[in-house]
């Protein structure tokens, strides 16, 4: 498997998949994460656009999708019920989504974000207990609350992995 970053001939299979993970979401009890058309189509090409979108591919079928961003992320200034484990530079994993469970994938996708910066953040819903087990089972610490903008509230993790 290797991961790259998106462009605008993935955006059919990256909509799927993201179907596709939504559907497993209401299959699994997490019927208020990623609801209507979110992701939109219109905000996948921007994250393509701003190369933030990468796909893990496998034989030429992409398996995965996820958006790496630069911190600070302005969601994650306020953490609540907790503390960041680490204060210094991080990358941020957002719309992180796979379509074949137990292959790897996501771990891929921890790693690779990981590496950038040796700090990664993520967060999920309350709901998702498909990802706060694979955040678990990655390493990952639970560190608290945090507020999207919407105001809609999401556990926070981060990992940390730095090398010198």
């Amino acid at each position: 498997m290797q991961i790259r970053k998106a462009n605008t001939s993935d955006l059919t299979r990256i909509k799927e998949i993201y179907e596709n993970a939504k559907k497993f979401m209401r299959a699994n009890g997490n019927n208020e994460q990623w609801t209507g058309n979110y992701p939109s189509e219109e905000l996948i090409n921007k994250d393509i656009s701003d190369e933030n979108c990468y796909v893990c591919e496998e034989n030429g079928d992409i398996l995965g999708v996820f958006c790496l961003f630069d911190g600070p992320d302005k969601t994650y200034l306020k953490i609540y019920d907790g503390e960041w484990i680490d204060d210094g530079d991080y990358c941020v994993i957002h719309r992180i989504a796979t379509d074949c469970n137990g292959r790897g994938v996501a771990k891929m996708c921890f790693d690779y974000g990981l590496a950038k910066k040796g700090v990664l953040r993520i967060d999920t819903h309350k709901d998702n207990i498909p990802m706060q087990k694979a955040l678990a089972k990655n390493g990952f610490t639970k560190c608290g609350i945090i507020y999207l903008e919407s105001g809609d509230e999401r556990i926070a993790f981060c990992k940390i992995d730095k090398r010198d």
